[in-house]
């Protein structure tokens, strides 16, 4: 998973397709930079209802460019889709089509979540390889639709971890996101009361430590997220809000 993917599905780590904490017609846009001062790129995520064989669900669609100077060495076009059952927030269909630098991936996961199976079509290969999941198993984007409903109604306690099972790339794994406290920080909203979270990733070519990337999450009943950032071998990456619209719930600002 590259660094591109994994950030964009960061800013995809905390909801659920649960009426509570958010609607159709939600929309974020993230501005992308690289080591706190190059223009990296531009992410989006929306959310619309629609229907998926006669089943009500959410289509959330995720998209990330890179814009700038970067783009000329290192170019980014990146598309994630997801259609999430409204009721049970479970995936249906995951797409992932990607060019980052030249490496491309173009597939589409189907899950069967009472057969337990997910079924990926490599469209480049024309592949299709079935394979065994647990219950409850989320995709990429859907996660964090489910991690954000998760966290909705309930105050974090220190050191609080939720695991989840994750479906990806033909590779069940599991997902593990630790809450650290509360922090106000400045948006471009104002300033803004947040939970601060930290995923566990694997200390790799890509990442310095385990515990190299941080979230925060607004304290408020829309548990959206406002910063990402992820401390790299070389550099690091930040992603930040920068607009929003068709919350559910009021946007709280401190001051």
């Amino acid at each position: 998973m590259s660094k591109w993917t994994i950030v964009i599905f960061l800013i995809c780590q905390l909801s659920s397709a649960q009426s509570e904490v958010f609607q159709g017609g939600e929309w974020f846009k993230f501005k992308m930079s690289y080591s706190g001062w190059l223009k990296a790129g531009d992410a989006t995520l929306s959310v619309k209802e629609t229907t998926l064989n006669n089943k009500p669900v959410y289509h959330i669609v995720g998209k990330g460019v890179t814009t700038g100077a970067i783009k000329w060495f290192f170019r980014v076009e990146d598309l994630y889709e997801s259609y999430v059952d409204q009721v049970t927030g479970l995936p249906y269909k995951f797409i992932r089509k990607i060019d980052e630098g030249g490496y491309t991936k173009d597939v589409v996961i189907n899950f069967d979540h009472q057969k337990l199976q997910a079924k990926l079509t490599d469209n480049e290969t024309g592949k299709t390889t079935t394979s065994r999941i647990v219950p409850k198993t989320q995709d990429l984007i859907s996660a964090y639709y489910y991690l954000r409903n998760y966290y909705n109604g309930i105050e974090p306690k220190d050191n609080m971890e939720v695991t989840i099972p994750l479906f990806f790339d033909e590779d069940r794994e599991e997902f593990k996101l630790r809450y650290l406290g509360e922090e106000i920080i400045d948006t471009e909203f104002g300033k803004v009361k947040t939970y601060v979270f930290r995923p566990l990733v694997k200390a790799d070519r890509v990442f310095r430590a385990e515990e190299s990337i941080t979230i925060w999450v607004s304290a408020d009943k829309n548990r959206i997220p406002l910063r990402v950032k992820a401390d790299l071998r070389v550099g690091s990456v930040r992603a930040d809000l920068v607009a929003f619209k068709g919350l559910k719930h009021s946007f709280e600002v401190v001051f």
